[in-house]
């Protein structure tokens, strides 16, 4: 069953309209959780916020939000301050009373790519003893297409009778808040019209297309936004390489490439590869979810190979810089996946390091907002204090404040005069005239 609302869901009655505060519990209080949880609460609603985790429900509680998300925290704050969200340990607890249930809890990878669900059907089994219609079962987490029948399967066999509804996220670490309050579609998937047009009703003060169709497709739409922006963070990697080859300058080339209506700039910037807790995850579950089904999905399959590769080849200029990385000291500016988040999760700057500390370099890093403790990896407080006694210097995560700096600062202090810039986000020219080797990517 299929159905879909292109730009605007069809009007609800008063039976599917929610009441303003709406009691909505969401189970899980990790990222998609948190975020979720402060959208509705800044809509109005009264939240139930549940986590085995006793330690980070208790920090919740006291006002501590260890997720560095811009707005979070505040957001938070005025719901609890207002009484607008409660804290539990108790899963049962949680769901007690709620007219809707959210589901936020992990889908780590397992073998072979696949998804492990094992959480998201633990917490089916666990609230369906409890929970019954109408009140929906609405899961954030990401499940992969070909899955939602057996999740639907498993709160059945809890004795619940209450719709499953899936409710994809698409939430951009260092900007989560602004993408739940002001997001570009929603995406509601059940089997229930009734129970999708009671969740898509939540989200009716938001103003913006709603999608509603089925379990199977609100899956597959989550895995192809995914896929599409990995695809095109892969294919700006693999255009640099080849300006490369042949002397082109690739910011340059995405210049040409980005005033086209048809292709735009989103997404085009070459650096070491795409990373974070979705890109990588979900592409990979999207080739092994084709591989379960009989479906090769050659595309997809080389560009993970292909955001591989481009590890290689940042680790090869690298040591192209500066000679065979055995005894060297590489300075590296940046850990995190990405700017404006401390989260390493299949960071590709962690990647980079544990590479080059393998091929025998330490490794001297510095993030704003992310650390990792692993051999080899020495953490310092300050970027002139990373390139110090360097051979060379990598840029590895694309923070704003990292191009601030006066190069002439890296160069007073390094042994050797190489930079690697794999964001392209220093300026080339600053950095000659400071006397040091510029190297980028595609450039």
């Amino acid at each position: 069953m299929s159905w879909l609302s292109s730009d605007s869901m069809p009007p609800l009655t008063d039976t599917h309209t929610p009441d303003l505060q709406s009691n909505i519990a969401v189970i899980g209080a990790g990222y998609v959780g948190l975020v979720t949880a402060a959208g509705f609460a800044n809509l109005g609603h009264r939240i139930r916020l549940a986590d085995r985790d006793g330690d980070a429900i208790a920090a919740l509680a006291r006002g501590e939000v260890r997720i560095l998300e811009p707005g979070l925290s505040e957001i938070l704050a005025a719901a609890r301050d207002s009484g607008r969200i409660e804290f539990f340990t108790d899963n049962i607890e949680a769901v007690g009373g709620a007219d809707v249930v959210f589901l936020a809890v992990p889908t780590p990878e397992g073998s072979g790519g696949q998804v492990d669900l094992t959480f998201v059907e633990a917490a089916l089994t666990e609230i369906g003893a409890v929970v019954s219609a109408p009140t929906p079962v609405v899961v954030k987490s990401t499940v992969p297409p070909g899955t939602p029948g057996r999740l639907l399967r498993a709160l059945t066999a809890a004795g619940s009778n209450s719709p499953l509804v899936l409710n994809p996220e698409f939430l951009q670490e260092g900007r989560a808040i602004e993408d739940v309050m002001h997001p570009h579609r929603i995406v509601v998937g059940s089997a229930d019209r009734d129970a999708a047009a009671l969740v898509a009703g939540l989200h009716e003060p938001l103003g913006v297309p709603m999608i509603i169709t089925d379990l199977e497709s609100a899956a597959l739409t989550k895995y192809a936004a995914n896929a599409y922006l990995a695809t095109r963070l892969t294919f700006a990697n693999a255009i640099a390489h080849f300006a490369e080859s042949v002397g082109a300058d690739v910011s340059d080339v995405i210049a040409g490439l980005s005033p086209d209506p048809r292709i735009g700039g989103h997404y085009l910037q070459p650096g070491p590869g795409y990373g974070g807790s979705c890109f990588p995850k979900d592409v990979r579950a999207l080739v092994a979810a084709g591989d379960s089904l009989g479906h090769d999905l050659k595309l997809f399959r080389a560009v993970v190979s292909t955001n591989d590769d481009q590890l290689d080849r940042v680790v090869a200029k690298v040591s192209g810089a500066v000679g065979p990385l055995e005894g060297k000291v590489i300075g590296l500016l940046g850990l995190a996946f990405k700017a404006g988040t401390g989260d390493t999760r299949s960071s590709p700057a962690v990647a980079l390091a544990i590479r080059i500390v393998a091929a025998g370099a330490t490794v001297r890093a510095y993030d704003p907002a992310a650390e990792v403790d692993i051999d080899g990896i020495e953490i310092v407080d300050d970027p002139i204090e990373a390139a110090r006694g360097a051979d060379g210097l990598l840029v590895a995560t694309e923070w704003p404040e990292f191009a601030e700096i006066d190069p002439a600062r890296f160069a007073a202090v390094m042994r050797g005069r190489s930079v690697i810039d794999a964001r392209n986000l220093l300026d080339r020219d600053a950095v000659v005239a400071a006397g040091l080797e510029y190297q980028g990517l595609g450039r």
